[in-house]
């Protein structure tokens, strides 16, 4: 079986349509949360703790060039070093409500597969032979 022919068959499984579907919608629900984050629970956060913006909390590690605006945008396009601890409590938010969202999910779809009805286990078929010694014994018996 040549290579194209084998990557064809492996390519055309289900399973690999189900993962790439899954990637998709993966990447769309993710830029969803990324939006729910930065535009809903973000400002909320930071106006509780006093309206700070943590997209913008860094420190400076380098000399700024004069000129250069104080932003974290400006610091970066004139590439002065830059500690962005804000950015990453932005991005640790994140990534703790898609954990908390999939960990929901899985929940809900193990608890669905729960109330599927078991089918019952039929008894085990008695072999020939214990069933004639069975017999043998019943009759000696009377």
């Amino acid at each position: 079986m040549g290579m194209m022919a084998e990557f064809k068959e492996f390519a055309v499984k289900g399973n690999v349509i189900d993962l790439a579907v899954g990637v998709i919608i993966g990447g769309a629900f993710g830029k969803i949360v990324d939006s729910v984050v930065a535009d809903l629970i973000m400002p909320v956060v930071g106006m509780v703790f006093g309206k700070i913006d943590f997209s913008s909390l860094f420190i400076v590690l380098g000399k700024v060039p004069e000129g250069t605006g104080m932003a974290l945008a400006d610091l970066k396009k004139a590439g002065v070093p830059v500690f962005a601890y804000g950015n990453f409590l932005t991005v640790a938010v994140n990534f703790a409500i898609l954990a908390f969202i999939i960990f929901m999910m899985v929940k809900q779809i193990n608890r669905l597969k729960k109330n599927e009805p078991v089918a019952p286990v039929a008894a085990p078929v008695t072999p020939e032979d214990v069933l004639l010694l069975r017999q043998i014994r019943d009759s000696l018996q009377k």
